[in-house]
């Protein structure tokens, strides 16, 4: 029982995630070349053929650059709130009408037993959401570009068995970086992107005893290095009193250059 997922991408350069069950497979952002994503499905043994649904968590070019290609090679359905839809209207192209679906903040629609729902997160875009998917009782939340972790980000992804969350930036890295002064204030505000520090001290409230791994994401190719986000983590774990074995470490790696294994959503 339960589904599986394949971060193919997580990062500034481009975003894309495949989640599947027995019966459906669906695709969230497409911020990669629609030849990359092809590439990166095919390594996972799926074709673009056996994508049900495209959904978009915003209008960020990382997260849409391939969005219409894609979206018209498969003739798939795209599933974005109003606000992100036009948003995101002059940068997809030529979408025909009955493949736009408007799924507002906070819905839920369902392809079969999975139910997908949206919730509204922190960012600099029209209406961004992050998606939580659920079937048989299991829960993977999807949890990037976040300003902050809010009540409702909190509500919606706590309890899940797994989590794939921001870790962008080491902070001190991103204040003496390249960065023009402007960026960085914006990715450090409450409507950027979440720290090491920032996702350690809130998987200290998300992680229950049901949550069996955590996907650290987004990272950044500048401002930051997974080895640097786990120890920041863990650290901020001890801290507050948590501890693993080291065969229990919750934390797992995305990659912006390739995808990751088929994860099953179960608990073990």
């Amino acid at each position: 029982m339960g589904f599986r997922f394949t971060v193919l991408s997580s990062g500034s350069t481009g975003n894309a995630t495949v989640i599947q069950n027995d019966e459906h497979t669906v695709l969230v952002d497409a911020g990669l070349s629609a030849k990359r994503i092809d590439q990166l499905l095919a390594e996972r043994g799926v074709s673009g053929h056996s994508i049900d649904a495209l959904f978009v968590t915003h209008e960020h070019s990382d997260h849409i650059k391939g969005l219409g290609a894609v979206a018209r090679k498969y003739n798939l359905p795209i599933f974005a709130n109003a606000a992100t839809w036009e948003a995101m209207e002059k940068h997809v192209g030529t979408i025909a009408p009955e493949k736009r679906t408007i799924m507002e903040s906070g819905e839920t629609v369902s392809f079969g037993n999975m139910r997908v729902t949206s919730y509204p997160i922190s960012h600099d875009a029209a209406e961004p959401v992050g998606y939580c998917f659920a079937e048989d009782g299991y829960k993977l939340s999807l949890a990037t570009d976040l300003g902050y972790v809010s009540d409702k980000v909190r509500q919606a992804i706590i309890d899940s068995d797994v989590l794939v969350l921001e870790s962008n930036h080491d902070t001190e890295m991103l204040r003496m970086g390249r960065y023009p002064w402007n960026i960085k204030r914006r990715i450090l505000s409450d409507v950027g992107h979440l720290s090491n520090v920032a996702a350690g001290e809130a998987l200290c409230e998300l992680m229950t005893d049901r949550t069996k791994r955590v996907y650290l994401a987004h990272l950044s190719l500048d401002h930051n290095v997974m080895e640097l986000a786990k120890l920041t983590i863990n650290g901020i774990f001890e801290n507050n009193g948590i501890f693993f074995k080291r065969d229990e470490d919750p934390l797992r790696e995305t990659y912006y250059d390739r995808a990751t294994p088929w994860d099953e959503v179960k608990r073990r």
